[in-house]
C-alpha cells in the first residue's frame, strides 16, 4: 500500500527553476529518509539529495549541491527538491524514494520509489 507519487516535472530551458513534489502514502512518513536519485538515458541510477526523518540534516550530490534544495513537510507527507539554475546534464528520470535505515546517499538502502517524472532540461 505503500505510495510515493512525484509530480512537477517537465521541460524547461538551462539557467531555470523547476520544483518537484512526492506524494507519500502508507508509511510512516516522519520515521523515513527521504530521497531524490534520477536517472539518464543509457546511465545508472544515481543520488541527488536526502533529508532525514528530522528534517535537520540534508545531503547532496556535488554535481548539484549549492543549487538544488530538498525540504520536506511532514504534515503532508511530503518531500520537495527546488532545482535551480538548471543545466542541460540534469535531463533525467527523477524518482522519489523513503529510507528507514540506510546510509541516506545509497541506492541500495531505499526501501520504496516512485514512479518517477521527466526533467528535460534544453541548451
Amino acid at each position: 500500500q505503500v505510495q510515493l507519487v512525484e509530480s512537477g516535472g517537465g521541460l524547461v530551458q538551462a539557467g531555470g527553476t523547476l520544483r518537484l513534489s512526492c506524494a507519500a502514502s502508507g508509511l510512516t512518513f516522519s520515521s523515513y529518509t527521504m530521497g531524490w536519485f534520477h536517472q539518464a538515458p543509457g546511465k545508472e541510477r544515481e543520488f541527488v539529495a536526502a533529508l532525514t526523518w528530522s528534517g535537520l540534516t540534508t545531503y547532496y550530490a556535488d554535481s548539484v549541491e549549492g543549487r538544488f534544495t530538498i525540504s520536506r513537510d511532514n504534515a503532508k507527507n511530503k518531500v520537495y527538491l527546488e532545482m535551480t539554475s538548471l543545466k542541460p546534464e540534469d535531463t533525467a528520470v527523477y524518482y522519489c524514494a523513503a529510507n528507514r535505515y540506510g546510509p541516506p546517499s545509497s541506492r541500495d538502502e531505499y526501501e520504496y520509489w516512485g514512479q518517477g517524472t521527466q526533467v528535460t532540461v534544453s541548451s
